[in-house]
């Protein structure tokens, strides 16, 4: 250690342990899900699952406390709350502790639209019924009717609608002002997607976790192949036509690197980050037989199939084979899609309820007792 930093004490911090986190869409929050399923497994803590056979927690409905798995016994003494919700506040703390931490994640929504157009092409009616993202985008209300709102949140403003706001409300400064400082009242950080690594090192320190805490496999990842490209004249439209979440993601980028810059600095920042990716590579070769990602034909185990969706190949991995039983147990978490984690945590947490039916192999029910 340098001189100076032997001569500022370190002040010790104790690990936050209730936390709630916002899963937005399509914006790296499957990743995220993981760490916090990993964490809570890790310091035996009790995480909010979605009741009976639902896998989200009542979304797109608007949150209530009775989606969560025995919260007429539990009351609020859950530790973890990480599924998809749409964000309700008042009832979010009946389920949540005084004390807990709330955080979600944006992503540029120029990126995001087009992530969004290509996993939910099927099911959502605007992006159905157009050729392609461009030309989705060069006239959005030819495809996007006001009347099937509810199957298309996801074709303009979905973080907007996942925070629990009007996702077609009009563009009125003095309203945003008001959203926004609505939300900086409800979480205390808001993490930035296309700077995922700054997130995960700035959520360790605010959180006071270990840098193994927040060490993630990227999860929920689709293949090159499926990207489409934006126009320029697209990705300014998307500006306009979801320019709530334009607003949204620009105020919190700006928050995000000014916490970064009093809670970290950029130097340790840099340093940090390095430390992450190293600790990464070293696990992925412990873990991986193939090093990276593969394509949904290609994963051996169909037990650690990701859920497909649309006209995506959503990624996941393979395991080396000769694992001892330990390592085996931390590389199955750190590659376990969410649909899996959620069914199996159920597992754990109520045994005498019946399991989630998520249609996988049954390959996966004699994992959950092993």
């Amino acid at each position: 250690k340098s001189h100076e930093e032997l001569l500022i004490p370190s002040t010790p911090c104790r690990a936050k342990t209730n936390v709630m986190f916002l899963k937005t869409h399509k914006t790296a929050s499957s990743t995220v899900l993981n760490i916090m399923f990993r964490f809570a497994e890790r310091y035996n803590l009790t995480v909010a699952l979605p009741a009976g056979q639902l896998v989200h927690l009542g979304y797109p409905k608007t949150f209530l406390a009775s989606f969560v798995e025995e919260f007429q016994l539990i009351g609020q003494n859950y530790n973890i709350m990480c599924n998809h919700l749409r964000f309700n506040l008042s009832e979010v703390q009946k389920v949540m502790a005084a004390n807990t931490f709330y955080f979600s994640i944006l992503r540029n929504p120029i990126p995001l639209l087009e992530s969004s157009y290509v996993y939910y092409k099927d099911s959502v009616p605007a992006f159905r019924i157009s050729k392609d993202v461009n030309e989705y985008l060069a006239s959005p209300m030819k495809y996007y009717h006001p009347e099937d709102y509810k199957q298309n949140i996801y074709a303009r403003n979905i973080m907007w609608f996942d925070f629990g706001y009007d996702n077609n409300a009009e563009n009125n400064k003095k309203y945003i002002q008001a959203v926004l400082k609505e939300i900086e009242q409800n979480f205390h950080l808001i993490l930035i997607a296309d700077y995922f690594d700054e997130s995960m090192i700035l959520l360790k320190h605010i959180l006071c976790w270990d840098l193994d805490d927040v060490i993630y496999f990227k999860l929920n990842s689709r293949s090159q192949d499926t990207v489409q490209t934006l126009t320029l004249k697209s990705k300014e439209q998307i500006k306009a036509w979801c320019s709530l979440d334009w607003k949204l993601y620009l105020h919190f980028n700006q928050s995000f690197w000014r916490r970064i810059e009093e809670t970290i600095g950029f130097e340790k920042l840099e340093k940090e980050v390095n430390h992450l990716r190293m600790r990464q590579k070293e696990l992925m070769e412990t873990c991986l037989s193939d090093q990276e990602a593969v394509g949904k034909d290609h994963i051996k185990n169909k037990a650690l199939l990701p859920f497909q969706s649309g006209a995506t190949d959503i990624l996941g991995y393979n395991l080396k084979q000769d694992l001892d039983n330990r390592t085996l147990r931390t590389c199955q978490k750190m590659v376990m899609p969410e649909l899996q984690y959620t069914s199996y945590l159920y597992a754990v947490q109520h045994p005498h309820k019946k399991r989630k039916q998520l249609g996988l192999p049954l390959l996966w029910t004699s994992f959950q007792e092993k």
